[in-house]
């Protein structure tokens, strides 16, 4: 599945993408290491391409989660995935991204946001979306609010990032169309 606009266009990761996502994840591994999700347990590594890759496949068949690389000028400058898709009463999921520090700051995740957006609330169907990062993260804050997200809460030790349980602060997008007209 392709999603683009303009110049940024979103696609599924290749097998032939191993050596150059590697290669992008290496080199910013200091940039990303404050933002990125790590294991409690010390036994369990993070998975390799390869696993990473047919676990999003499954994923995707399942319709729980989609992932697309980023990629401005035929390369891959960062990655964004749709996940914790939830249809039935909730219809909802989060959206997660990463962008390489060189392309950070130059528009390209708001437009992946505002794609992946689209595409969950018009596409499929979905009533809220939420974006998660650690409160000391002004550039993804930035972002969400960019994207038309609005805050909705601090969850405490949300996730596993950088070593330790951290703080969150959630940002929303619900559907308008799917807004209910009543007031409490």
């Amino acid at each position: 599945m392709l999603l683009e606009s303009g110049e940024i266009k979103l696609r599924p990761l290749r097998r032939t993408d191993k050596k150059e996502w590697e290669l992008l994840r290496y080199k910013n591994e200091k940039w990303l290491r404050p933002w990125e999700a790590t294991s409690p347990d010390p036994l369990i590594s993070l998975p390799t391409f390869q696993q990473m890759r047919a676990f999003h496949r499954r994923e995707e068949k399942a319709l729980r989660s989609i992932t697309w690389a980023v990629v401005y000028q035929g390369r891959i400058c960062g990655q964004i995935t749709l996940a914790g898709i939830s249809f039935g009463s909730y219809r909802g999921g989060h959206i997660g991204y990463w962008i390489t520090a060189e392309l950070a700051g130059r528009g390209f995740i708001p437009i992946a946001v505002n794609l992946v957006s689209e595409y969950a609330l018009k596409e499929l169907g979905l009533h809220r979306l939420e974006i998660s990062m650690r409160p000391e993260n002004a550039a993804s804050k930035q972002v969400a609010l960019k994207c038309g997200f609005e805050f909705e809460s601090l969850r405490k030790r949300f996730l596993h990032i950088d070593g330790d349980w951290r703080d969150h602060h959630t940002y929303v997008k619900v559907h308008e169309s799917t807004r209910s007209s009543h007031t409490p």
